[in-house]
């Protein structure tokens, strides 16, 4: 399993009783630790207004984190450039790019601030239609609603927070394609104005497009040649149409075959009880992402236990708890096999929260071995 690579997606979780500034400490730690232990990237997510999670800018934390390691490539997983412009995302990571050139993936994504649409994402009109299925051992869930989420007020202001008013995104195709140019140097307005972004043009950045579906992510990858990653532990559901998507939609551009990187949520310790006693948090975290409210600060197992589970909330949770791999390192490794043979990965990134970052270090070490054994 060696010769598939493995990377980490992380979202900075503030623990229970620590701060942000803690956060992005264990997290820049982390990243030290994973490019000594072999792994090929290290990703941070954007997320906001979520008490919890400290990860609200990929550029910041990426330079923060660049100046900290030194081989290890660092990405975005993904920049939301629902409520961004073009200009402004080469900007930020040709700025990175001029101090520490060829490490850095520009992971785009279509969120933040732009409202959910049909055919991107899970369809809530299929919401407990498929029946959970297996491929190759790997288990996929029925589709999950989102609807409830973007119908929050926390949604809601979200989008108000984040861009100006009356302002509107741009299309995402339109908006990679001027990235695109940008990064190239072949940029021009429709009125055959060149634009040339300094530092940003020419940076050795790998352009990777993250999605959950089928839908407009996975063709606009597809279509210009880029790298793809599919988020089976966002919404694994529908991770095996996003690939299959991506990949009927390729055509050679950046890259000339297709390339996929698929995630999973993992915990790993040295027997399946201790690393079940360290997930027991997580079900309760998806709860508050899912609600409405916003991530909450990552529980502690015995925090975690007094909540109250009603069906309703054990329902909101489910697909997600149910394919989250946790176990043994062996357990673990097997899983992410069937992850692979499942959608075809050419790479798997995992992502792990433990209260304690001491068994989050720990859960990465023991994974790391494990897949270099093999």
């Amino acid at each position: 399993m060696a010769n598939t690579p493995l990377a980490i997606l992380d979202l900075v979780p503030i623990p229970s009783g620590s701060t942000a500034a803690g956060a992005l400490r264990n997290s820049i730690d982390l990243a030290q630790r994973a490019e000594q232990l072999g792994y090929v990237r290290y990703w941070f997510a954007e997320h906001h207004l979520n008490p919890g999670v400290a990860g609200t800018s990929p550029a910041v934390v990426l330079a923060l984190t660049a100046a900290a390691t030194s081989t290890i490539r660092l990405g975005s997983g993904a920049v939301q450039m629902g409520h961004r412009t073009a200009i402004s995302t080469v900007e930020e990571f040709g700025l990175i790019d001029a101090l520490h050139p060829g490490r850095l993936d520009l992971g785009l994504g279509r969120s933040g601030g732009r409202p959910p649409q049909r055919g991107e994402g899970p369809d809530p009109a299929f919401f407990g239609v498929v029946d959970g299925r297996t491929r190759n051992g790997l288990l996929i869930p029925p589709r999950f609603s989102y609807e409830g989420i973007a119908r929050s007020p926390r949604f809601a202001l979200q989008r108000a927070l984040l861009q100006l008013p009356n302002a509107e995104p741009q299309d995402y195709a339109e908006q990679t394609d001027d990235i695109l140019a940008l990064l190239r140097g072949a940029y021009v307005s429709p009125d055959g104005v060149e634009a040339h972004v300094v530092p940003g043009e020419f940076a050795q950045v790998q352009v990777w497009i993250l999605g959950s579906s089928g839908g407009q992510s996975a063709e606009v990858a597809g279509k210009r040649g880029l790298r793809f990653a599919a988020n089976y532990h966002v919404s694994p559901a529908t991770v095996l149409e996003a690939v299959e998507g991506y990949r009927a939609c390729f055509q050679p551009g950046d890259i000339d075959e297709p390339y996929v990187s698929v995630s999973a949520d993992v915990v790993v310790a040295d027997n399946e009880a201790t690393a079940r006693e360290l997930a027991t948090g997580y079900g309760l975290w998806v709860r508050s992402i899912r609600s409405g409210e916003g991530a909450i600060e990552f529980p502690t197992p015995e925090q975690a236990r007094q909540h109250a589970w009603t069906e309703q909330d054990r329902a909101l949770v489910a697909d997600r708890v149910d394919t989250q791999f946790v176990g043994s390192p062996k357990q673990v490794a097997d899983k992410l096999g069937q992850l692979r043979d499942a959608t075809g990965a050419d790479e798997l990134i995992v992502t792990t929260i433990t209260h304690d970052h001491a068994d989050r270090v720990r859960s990465y070490e023991l994974l790391a071995a494990e897949w270099h054994r093999r």
